[in-house]
């Protein structure tokens, strides 16, 4: 059986989503074997290209590179494994600009992953990695060299058994060519320019509200968050966040929206325009929701699936935060 070999590549274009879009045919050119991860990334199975080119993975990734960076000016990181697991992690540990290939071996594949917290783990969040490191495993090795059973009883017996496979490397996960996810977007516009910051949060609240609710309609969940701001000269920023978690929840939504628009820093913007985009959506099903430590959290979901009912039955106004509503 043929040995996979899967990339990783992700591309520093500065959210330019025409420009990310003319990146993926640079990999069009090695293998037609890809599939998109926007906003910045893409998997890349170039297992049937190694015996065209005649090349190693680490080979084929500079070609990749060589091409971005002659062809539009690009940097790219890149990561390199036997499976998608193993090449994002690669990636993900790679400093910008470089590459790091994990070759297919099982001492090789352990001895990139058993060193790492646990927390780097594909599917294991914040509250997952406290559980597991406040019972003594700190490691993905220790998590490795941890009976079947014992991870079970910890997470469940579904959620046990595919960390333990990941933990061990073991990611059977196809790269699917085809186009890139879909995305959805709310848009705010100002009736006039909006210097007001407290404004501003106002609104993104009403559009991770939008969003969180249509993506839960159509049972999706989202793995990446931009926000998009222009304003009055026509300029605009975007800034993109991967989440920590894929999620349809509104209140995770919102605050991760806070934090962009925190991390922005602006002083007396002449905001015209908000817009938030939630892409690398994927089936709800698929999206692993991280234990809840915390009782309020559990209330707060159940509410939101009741203030679901509500607005199937009487319409999308029927609920709404007490912050959003018209002032008196």
């Amino acid at each position: 059986m043929t040995q996979r070999a899967i990339l990783r590549i992700h591309f520093h274009h500065g959210g330019n989503e025409d420009l990310y879009h003319q990146l993926l045919t640079v990999l069009d050119q090695i293998s037609p074997r890809w599939q998109p991860q926007p906003p910045t990334a893409a998997d890349h199975d170039v297992t049937g290209a190694l015996k065209y080119f005649d090349r190693h993975p680490r080979d084929l990734a500079l070609l990749i590179a060589l091409r971005a960076a002659a062809l539009y000016g690009v940097q790219t990181t890149i990561g390199g494994g036997n499976s998608i697991l193993i090449a994002a992690m690669a990636a993900d540990a790679t400093p910008p600009g470089r590459i790091t290939i994990v070759d297919p071996t099982p001492a090789a594949i352990a001895a990139f992953l058993n060193p790492r917290p646990v927390h780097a783990l594909s599917g294991i969040g914040p509250a997952t990695a406290t559980l597991l490191t406040h019972h003594g495993l700190h490691t993905i090795g220790a998590l490795a060299d941890t009976p079947l059973l014992t991870l079970q009883r910890l997470l469940g017996k579904t959620t046990g058994r595919e960390i333990a496979d990941r933990a061990r490397g073991h990611g059977p996960r196809p790269v699917t060519p085809g186009a890139a996810p879909a995305s959805r977007a709310a848009r705010h516009d100002f009736p006039h320019d909006e210097l007001d910051p407290g404004q501003h949060r106002r609104a993104l609240l009403a559009l991770a509200e939008q969003l969180g609710a249509d993506l839960r309609h159509t049972r999706d969940a989202a793995g990446t968050l931009t926000l998009d701001i222009r304003y009055a000269d026509r300029s605009h920023t975007t800034r993109t966040r991967t989440l920590p978690e894929a999620t349809n929840y509104s209140a995770a939504l919102t605050q991760a929206a806070y934090r962009i628009y925190d991390d922005l820093a602006l002083q007396r913007a002449r905001v015209r325009t908000i817009t938030l985009r939630a892409s690398g959506l994927r089936p709800a099903t698929e999206a692993h929701q991280q234990l809840l430590l915390d009782a309020s959290d559990d209330r707060a979901r159940q509410l939101e699936k009741e203030a679901d009912t509500a607005r199937a039955r009487f319409g999308p106004g029927a609920v709404f935060p007490a912050s959003l509503a018209p002032s008196p």
